[in-house]
C-alpha cells in the first residue's frame, strides 16, 4: 500500500522555489505523512481529523480521546531541509523511528535522509549498530555553513516565515528585527500574526520545550506580554497601538548589537547558530565521542557500509540504489565502495563484530601541500560483542599502487609488479625508522582490497584491481603543531614537551625525512604526543614516517634552520623562550648522541639490515640506508647541535 500523503510531498516547493512546508510529521503504522503547514501538534490534530472522517463515511464512530492519544505517540516528526528529511526521533522508541526511515525510503533517496538527537545515548547507539554513522545530520563548520544553515532554519506558523527554527527541540526564534519588519502589515495580517505569537509563546511541544521563544531578549520580556493582547476587538488603532508597545518592551530586553538580523555580524550569527543548536544537542561530533583528537573535528565524512545481523553482514541498501543509478554524482561519492572492502576484511578477521562504521577523511590533517599519488585516509569504528567500547584504527591507501601506475602508462604486469615492491619499500623504510630509534606505532598491518579501476587508460575500465593499504590503531594524543598555545603558559609542560620535541627531531633529521620539493617534514601534524593524566607531556610518536630516508646526501647541517623553525614559532607565546630552547637543543643533542653511539657499537647489525634487499646507486632503499648510516657516523652531533642553536631567534 503507497503512503498516504495529506498535503503535498515532502521535497514539493512553491512557485518561488521554497519548500511549502518546512516540518511533516510521519504515522508509520497507519503509512500516513501529514505535510500541511503549521506546526506538529497541528498536523497531528489534521491526521487525526483524516482518520476520524474516514471513520464517519463507513459508520465508525470517532475516535476517543484515548484512542487518540495512542495515535500521537505513534508519529515521528519529521524537518524538512533544503534537499533532505531529518528525522527526530523518540529515544526510548529507536524501532517506530527505523520504521517511519524505511517508510520514508519509498518517496525519496535514503541519502536524503538523516537523523536527529544523536546527543543521546539510545539514539546514537541504536544508530551506529546498524553500521550507519553516515546517516547522522552533519553540522556547519564554516561561517558560510552556518550562515546558510541560519538561513535555511527559517519558516512560517501560519503567516509569513519570520521564525528560526530549532530543529532538534523543535522551538521557533523570534527576533527583534523579524518581529519589527511587522510594522508595515495591513491590520488584518497584523492580527493575525500578533495572535500567533501570543498563542504559540504560551505553548510546549511534546517534548516540553516552549513552540516559539524570544531570541536574546531578558527573562523579563516573553509570553506574559502577549497574554493581554486582543487582536480580534481592538480595531486598527487600539491594534497599532499594542503591536507598538510590545515591540518597545521587546527592543528594551535585547542588547543593541543582537537587535538586527545580520549574518555578518559574528556576535549575532553565533548566538542565533548556538540558539539553534540548544541543549546541547548535536553539538558534540561522534569523533569526540570516539576519543578523536579535536583536529579530527568535522573533518570526518562517515560513509555507508554494513550492520551485522545475527552474525550476517549485511551492506547498506543504498548500494543497491547506485547499482540502479551509476551516474549518480552524489552516489557515486557517498558509496565508495573501498568502505565495503574495508568492512568485509574486518568480518573475515573478526569472527564476533556486532557493528563497523567507516569514515573518510575529507581533508588533510597535516599541514604539506598537496603532492602525487593517492593520498587516501579512513577512519574505522569497530565493536566486538565480547568489548565494552569500540576501538578506532586507521587506514591509509598506498600511495602508489596498481592504478597509479596503470596511469603511469604501464602494462598491467608491470604496476602490479612495482605496486608490490613500493610496499615491500614502505615497509623497509619503517623497520629502518624503528632501528634508528624513531617512535612509531608498534603495529600496522599491510591489506588488500579489490576496486575497480577507473582512471586513464580506457582499455581497464572497470576491471578489478587489488589496492594495498595499511592499517594501525588511533594514537590517543594530539599533533604537536595543533597543540592549544595556552598550555605552553605553563612553564613545566612547555618544557617537558620541548624536551621531547628535541629527541624526536634528532631521529627525524637522521631519516633524512623530506618531501620531494626538499622541504623537511618535521612538527607539522604526524606527531603525536601523549599526555599523562595530569596533562603533562610524556611521549611523541610518529604517526606516519611518510618522507623517511628521501635525503640521504645532504649533509645534516644544511638541515639546522628547519629544525630549530619549531622553536622559533612557538616562542612569541612561550614565557621562558630561552629555557625552552634550551632543552630543546639539549634533548636533541642527547638522543642524536645516543643513536650515533647505538651505530657505532652495533655496527655490523646495521649495516647489514638490508643486505639481502636489491642494491641501486640510483635510490633503492638498500643504498639509501647505506648512505645514511654513514652521513650518520661522519656527523659532528656538537657542531650539528650548535649550528641548530645558531639558527634559534630568542628575540
Amino acid at each position: 500500500m503507497p503512503i498516504r500523503i495529506i498535503g503535498d510531498h515532502p521535497l514539493a516547493r512553491d512557485a518561488q522555489g521554497n519548500l511549502r512546508s518546512r516540518i511533516a510529521t510521519l504515522f508509520p503504522r497507519a503509512r500516513t505523512l501529514v505535510t500541511l503547514p503549521g506546526i506538529h501538534a497541528t498536523q497531528r490534530m489534521a491526521y487525526v481529523h483524516a482518520v476520524n472522517a474516514d471513520r464517519g463515511a463507513v459508520g465508525i464512530p470517532p475516535l476517543t480521546e484515548e484512542e487518540e492519544m495512542v495515535e500521537w505517540q505513534q508519529s515521528v516528526d519529521l524537518i524538512v531541509d533544503d534537499n533532505a528529511i531529518l528525522i527526530r526521533p523518540d529515544p526510548d522508541n529507536m524501532p517506530l523511528a527505523f520504521e517511519a526511515d524505511d517508510q520514508l525510503q519509498e518517496l525519496v533517496s535514503k541519502q536524503k535522509i538523516k537523523f536527529l538527537h544523536v546527543m543521546n545515548l539510545k539514539v546514537r547507539q541504536a544508530i551506529k549498530e546498524r553500521g550507519e554513522s553516515w546517516r547522522i545530520a552533519a553540522l556547519p563548520h564554516t561561517p558560510e555553513d552556518m550562515k546558510a544553515m541560519i538561513e535555511s532554519s527559517r519558516l512560517r506558523i501560519g503567516g509569513r516565515p519570520i521564525y528560526y527554527y530549532n530543529r532538534v527541540v523543535g522551538t521557533r526564534f523570534l527576533t527583534y528585527a523579524a518581529f519589527e519588519s511587522l510594522a508595515d502589515l495591513p491590520p488584518l495580517e497584523l492580527a493575525e500574526h500578533l495572535g500567533e505569537i501570543r498563542d504559540f509563546s504560551s505553548r510546549h511541544n511534546r517534548r516540553g520545550y516552549p513552540e516559539i521563544s524570544f531570541f536574546e531578549a531578558a527573562p523579563s520580556f516573553g509570553a506574559k506580554d502577549f497574554a493581554a493582547c486582543d487582536v480580534q476587538t481592538s480595531g486598527p488603532d487600539g491594534l497599532r497601538s499594542i503591536y507598538e508597545s510590545i515591540k518597545a518592551q521587546f527592543r528594551a530586553a535585547v542588547r543593541t548589537d543582537l537587535r538586527e538580523d545580520n549574518l555578518d555580524n559574528i556576535e549575532w550569527r553565533n548566538c542565533m547558530f548556538a540558539a539553534l543548536l540548544a541543549q546541547r544537542d548535536e553539538t558534540i561530533s561522534e569523533e569526540t565521542f570516539l576519543g578523536l583528537s579535536s583536529e579530527f573535528y568535522m573533518q570526518i565524512e562517515w560513509l555507508p557500509g554494513g550492520r551485522i545481523e545475527e552474525g550476517e553482514l549485511v551492506f547498506d541498501p543504498i548500494f543497491d540504489e547506485f547499482e540502479r543509478n551509476p551516474d549518480s554524482p552524489e552516489l557515486r561519492l557517498l558509496c565508495d565502495e573501498k568502505a565495503r572492502g574495508f568492512i568485509f576484511n574486518f568480518v573475515r578477521e573478526f569472527g564476533d563484530l556486532e557493528y563497523v562504521n567507516i569514515g573518510r577523511i575529507i581533508g588533510s590533517l597535516s599541514q604539506r601541500p598537496s603532492a602525487a599519488g593517492r593520498r587516501d585516509v579512513y577512519v574505522a569504528e569497530i565493536k566486538q560483542r565480547a568489548t565494552p567500547q569500540p576501538f578506532v584504527r586507521i587506514l591509509r591507501m598506498q600511495k602508489w599502487g596498481i592504478r597509479e601506475h596503470l596511469d603511469e602508462n604501464k602494462d598491467l604486469l608491470r604496476a602490479i609488479m612495482e605496486a608490490e615492491d613500493y610496499t615491500d619499500y614502505i615497509l623497509d623504510r619503517r623497520l629502518g625508522c624503528r632501528q634508528l630509534g624513531m617512535n612509531l606505532p608498534p603495529r600496522i598491518t599491510t591489506r588488500k582490497i579489490s576496486e575497480r579501476y577507473r582512471g586513464a587508460r580506457r582499455e581497464y575500465e572497470g576491471q578489478m584491481i587489488w589496492s594495498t593499504y595499511f592499517e594501525r590503531d588511533y594514537i590517543v594524543g594530539i599533533a604537536t603543531d595543533k597543540i592549544p598555545r595556552l598550555r605552553y603558559q605553563n612553564s613545566q609542560y612547555a618544557l617537558q614537551f620541548a624536551a621531547l620535541l628535541g629527541r624526536t627531531a634528532a631521529t627525524n633529521i637522521i631519516v633524512g625525512r623530506m618531501n620531494l620539493q626538499n622541504r623537511v617534514l618535521f612538527d607539522d601534524g604526524d606527531e603525536i604526543m601523549l599526555e599523562d593524566e595530569a596533562g603533562m607531556p610524556i611521549e611523541i610518536v610518529v604517526a606516519d614516517h611518510t618522507g623517511t630516508f628521501v635525503d640521504y646526501t645532504s649533509p645534516l647541517e644544511a638541515h639546522a634552520a628547519a629544525y630549530a623553525a619549531p622553536v622559533n614559532r612557538r616562542t612569541p607565546f612561550t614565557p621562558e623562550h630561552e629555557a625552552v630552547a634550551d632543552a630543546y637543543a639539549s634533548a636533541f643533542h642527547e638522543r642524536f648522541t645516543h643513536i650515533q653511539l647505538e651505530y657505532r657499537k652495533r655496527k655490523r647489525a646495521f649495516d647489514t639490515l638490508f643486505k639481502h634487499r636489491r642494491r641501486d646507486e640510483h635510490g633503492s632503499f638498500a643504498y639509501r640506508w647505506e648512505r645514511v648510516l654513514d652521513r650518520l657516523n661522519r656527523t659532528d652531533g656538537v657542531a650539528l647541535t650548535t649550528e641548530i642553536r645558531r639558527h634559534i631567534k630568542l628575540a
